[in-house]
Order: structure tokens, then sequence, then C-alpha cells
């Protein structure tokens, strides 16, 4: 599994926006230089429609494949089996993504879920939530959030600092690559499904930003 994730930021490393052809408006205004900020975008409320937009903005993007799991669908001859990959990407400076890919081979599963997490990228508020801690620095969330994905729900916490990030393992790795030091996770459900669990997570953090928003408006007036 390590050799596919360092396998992965190589080539990241080695993304050559000169040769990159951008099919949509956003691409072409990335590659101009107009925008050169992946913040201006999320700004704008766009969609990210070309993962080489990702490339671009965040060249130190990291990676991490939580699960391949072995899938089956029914046809009328017979079952076709395929390989499902779950992905997170991270930049360790509040922004993450997850996703998910399908493929008869292993290595293309992980290829389309990489670009599927880079897709779906969402920036994350961070901050000092925790009433033990109080140190005004942004090594946690501000304020407590709750997500929820099919029977799976996810609720986290703001943590003192130094404590780390207290949670499974999907749910931690996932944290940990958005930047996240310490923060306590409770989740609920059908755990054991882990896309669900990201998911779920994902939405709790997206809570937390949309708190963000509503705060911003509520001075302002």
């Amino acid at each position: 599994m390590a050799w596919e994730n360092r396998e992965r930021r190589e080539e990241r490393n080695t993304f050559d926006i000169a040769a990159w052809e951008p099919k949509t408006a956003t691409g072409k205004k990335v590659k101009a230089h107009e925008i050169t900020s992946i913040e201006q975008i999320f700004h704008e409320g766009k969609r990210i429609e070309e993962v080489e937009i990702v490339d671009a903005l965040i060249p130190d993007l990291k990676n991490e494949i939580i699960e391949i799991a072995s899938v089956q669908r029914m046809t009328k001859n017979n079952r076709k089996a395929k390989f499902r990959a779950t992905a997170v990407v991270g930049d360790g400076r509040g922004h993450v993504g997850v996703g998910a890919g399908k493929d008869s081979e292993v290595r293309a599963a992980i290829n389309s879920a990489i670009k599927n997490a880079k897709s779906n990228i969402m920036p994350i508020m961070m901050g000092c939530g925790s009433w033990q801690c109080a140190c005004g620095t942004k090594h946690s969330l501000p304020l407590i959030s709750k997500g929820k994905c099919g029977s799976v729900e996810v609720i986290l916490r703001p943590a003192p600092r130094g404590l780390g990030v207290v949670a499974s393992d999907p749910i931690k790795k996932m944290l940990e690559l958005a930047g996240v030091k310490d923060l306590w996770s409770f989740s609920r459900g059908r755990t054991r499904a882990k896309y669900n669990v990201l998911i779920a997570t994902q939405r709790a953090l997206m809570n937390s930003e949309s708190m963000k928003n509503i705060a911003t408006v509520a001075g302002s007036t």
C-alpha cells in the first residue's frame, strides 16, 4: 500500500503546467495565472472540474489510500468483479478531499479515486475551540460539528493542544492530511463502511465551514 502512495506523490511532483491544455474557463484562468490560489475558486463558489487545477494550485498535495475492496455486479451472463478504492487527499494546511473509484484493475481504481478526491477538495475552518486550551492557535476546530452519511454519524469535538487526533484510523488519516493536530472524534452506526465514515467526516467539516460563513455575515451586519 505504501509504494502506491509514493508513486502517486512522484506523479504529482512531475506535473507540467506548460503541457496542460485546460478545457474549462477556470482551468484557462489558472494556466494564465489569473487565478493563483485555490481560495479564489472557493470564494467564487465554482466547481473544480479538472484535477489539473488542484495539481497546479496545490503542488504539495499528499494522498492516502484508505481502502481497496472487491465489489461484484450481476449481469445477464455472469458476475462482473471490480475493485473499489477509497482515497483521501490533503495539503496539511486546511484543505482535504475524499474520493472513490472503481475499475477492473487495482492501479486504475486507485488513480480514479485520487482524481475524484482532488475534484472534491474543500477548505476547512481551523481554530482552537477547546475550553481546556484557549491558546488561540489553529491546531483544532473552533466548534463542535456533526456529519452524517447513511447510518453513520460522526461528531468532531475540539481538543486541547498536545492531545493529538483521537479517532478511528480512517478519520485520523483524513484529519491529519487536512492539518488538524488535536481533536476528539465520536462515530456511531455501521462504521465498517469506511467510505461512509469519511463522507460523514467531510460533511461535519463542511458544517463547521458553514458556521464560519454564517458568523462572518452576522458580524458584518
